[in-house]
């Protein structure tokens, strides 16, 4: 097999203030990358777009490192080996890294993962069956631990996370409330047998959720934060469970949002609701859990009882629209971008 001549890499041109836009990226060639003995060379073909990317093009303190300016923006990928250096891989593998915005890479044998291309789409290792799927799977049965008949609500609800969520929640069960955008979003959710789906851009939509919520919330899974947090909280339940995986709602803000403190209240509510609120990074269930969603997951999506949507963009020079779009909720279902056949 003859090697390209050059790797194309989306880089972090500058640091974003607000919202991204596309002169904070560059798309640039560089040489072939060489494995030494232990690497593997790769080939992109899919390329994971999500929301935690844009706290990592921020230097704020976070959970990760952020990525610094000139270097390959972070993400999941699938790719092709078209060189093993490394025993147990041959040329042809198919493989989940964590490879970034580029056609090619090395990536050390370890820390990769063999996929298998007949028992499911390869794709699908970074969406229902990856990180997106263990999120929703670990969130909400470790921290929201729903039970039969309780209501679970979750924002995002189209998204890989917000759709795995709720229909886990069925699967135990309970009720499933999902908000999102749009009446074509509401309308998906229905077909995955949500047994409500509110937009949050009706202009009643706080009157909508209380009436979709009769006996309250006993799990809200937050993705977003902002105005949908703000018409969950009164609902909440004595001894309600709120997993917090995202705040995109927040992610471009670039001053502390107007108005009065409403801290006290917020802290006046978890105490007289003993609420809990526990923020969580997937990584941190992966140790004991993983095996266990991998077993649970594959066997729900084979069963039909688990959907997954996908939106896949050709070609990696447009991530940078895409992503932008993400952040603004243009995206219907995983992002991803197809990198190469």
């Amino acid at each position: 097999m003859s090697l390209p001549a050059e790797n194309m890499r989306v880089v972090l041109a500058s640091r974003p203030v607000g919202e991204p836009t596309a002169s904070d990226f560059r798309i640039e060639t560089a040489p072939l990358p060489v494995p030494k003995e232990g690497d593997l060379l790769l080939e992109t073909l899919y390329l994971s777009l999500d929301p935690y990317m844009r706290g990592r093009m921020s230097a704020a303190e976070s959970y990760a490192d952020p990525v610094e300016v000139g270097a390959v923006m972070v993400g999941g990928t699938v790719c092709r080996v078209l060189e093993s250096k490394a025993q147990g891989f041959a040329a042809g593998d198919v493989v989940l890294s964590f490879s970034g915005w580029q056609t090619h890479s090395v990536a050390d044998a370890r820390h990769v993962r063999r996929l298998d291309p007949k028992a499911a789409p390869v794709q699908t290792a970074l969406g229902v069956l990856g990180m997106p799927g263990f999120t929703a799977y670990a969130g909400l049965l470790q921290i929201g631990r729903p039970k039969h008949g309780e209501t679970v609500v979750v924002a995002a609800a189209t998204g890989p996370v917000g759709s795995a969520v709720g229909q886990i929640a069925k699967i135990k069960g309970a009720r499933a409330v999902g908000i999102a955008g749009g009446p074509e979003k509401c309308a998906h959710l229905a077909e995955l047998g949500f047994d409500a789906a509110l937009d949050h851009h009706a202009p009643d939509f706080e009157e909508r959720l209380a009436a979709a919520c009769p006996a309250g919330v006993d799990v809200y899974f937050e993705n977003v934060g902002g105005k949908v947090w703000d018409a969950v909280l009164p609902l909440l339940n004595t001894y309600a469970r709120v997993p917090v995986c995202g705040l995109v709602a927040y992610y471009n803000a670039t001053a502390p949002a107007e108005g009065p403190d409403r801290t006290p209240a917020l802290l006046s509510r978890i105490l007289t609701k003993s609420l809990t609120l526990r923020g969580f990074i997937q990584s941190e269930f992966v140790k004991d859990h993983y095996v266990h969603f991998l077993a649970d997951m594959s066997g729900w999506v084979r069963e039909g009882r688990v959907k997954y949507r996908e939106d896949v963009v050709d070609g990696l020079e447009y991530a940078p629209s895409a992503f932008i779009g993400l952040l603004n909720g243009q995206n219907f279902g995983k992002l991803l971008i197809k990198v190469a056949e």
